[in-house]
């Protein structure tokens, strides 16, 4: 039984949660109490030095960042990896895009608007993040005007990677009405068998705060 360390409010964390849910991977999800500071104990950073979740439990083996975990599960499952080397390549293309110009910008966005206390707001930095982050999807929403999934017909990890932050109801300056595209294709993930959305697939929720 492979054990994830995570919490609801992590769109990093739902990437891993969802490859392993999809993948009908045999699992259990560890709660990491983030609000009250868990990732900073000393016993959290002898897990992962880097202080975050995802991290992944597989026997002996300890996997942190999303995307590490998300192609150990590919690897494993043989499943959602692509099907061919070009394809497999084409995978890694639009995760590193994602990492880099998605969640790497969505996250530290939807955090600082819903999360950090107001007075710690900054008004322009979060602008800044806005029209990076805008940028970045209507490259998806071009893409997916072309192909149902990004790297073609099939679901793969790139798409459970760039869709991680998409599916939160908090306000971070991304509607999906804006991007019919990305909207269906939002849509086309959900149908999936298995799918959850995150606050039903991890424990922890702005609801177990209020």
């Amino acid at each position: 039984m492979m054990k994830l360390h995570c919490f609801g409010e992590s769109g990093n964390a739902y990437k891993a949660a969802l490859t392993l849910e999809l993948t009908e991977a045999e699992w259990e999800p560890v709660f990491v109490d983030f609000f009250n500071g868990a990732t900073r104990t000393p016993a959290f950073r002898a897990l992962n030095v880097m202080g975050e979740v995802p991290v992944l439990e597989d026997g002996d083996l300890v996997l942190s960042q999303s995307g590490v975990i998300q192609d150990y599960i590919s690897s494993k499952t043989g499943q959602l990896g692509g099907r061919s080397a070009a394809e497999r390549r084409d995978v890694l293309r639009w995760m590193f895009f994602d990492n880099h110009k998605v969640s790497g910008v969505a996250g530290p966005l939807r955090f600082n608007t819903n999360f950090l206390p107001e007075e710690k707001r900054d008004a322009q930095v979060n602008a800044f993040l806005l029209m990076r982050l805008t940028s970045a999807l209507k490259i998806l929403e071009t893409q997916l005007g072309e192909t149902p999934f990004l790297t073609g017909a099939a679901l793969t990890i790139a798409d459970l990677a760039c869709c991680g932050y998409l599916y939160y109801p908090e306000p971070f300056g991304f509607e999906r009405a804006d991007y019919p595209n990305i909207d269906t294709w939002l849509d086309r993930i959900a149908a999936t068998p298995h799918w959850k959305h995150p606050y039903d697939l991890m424990p922890g929720s702005p609801a177990d705060r209020a």
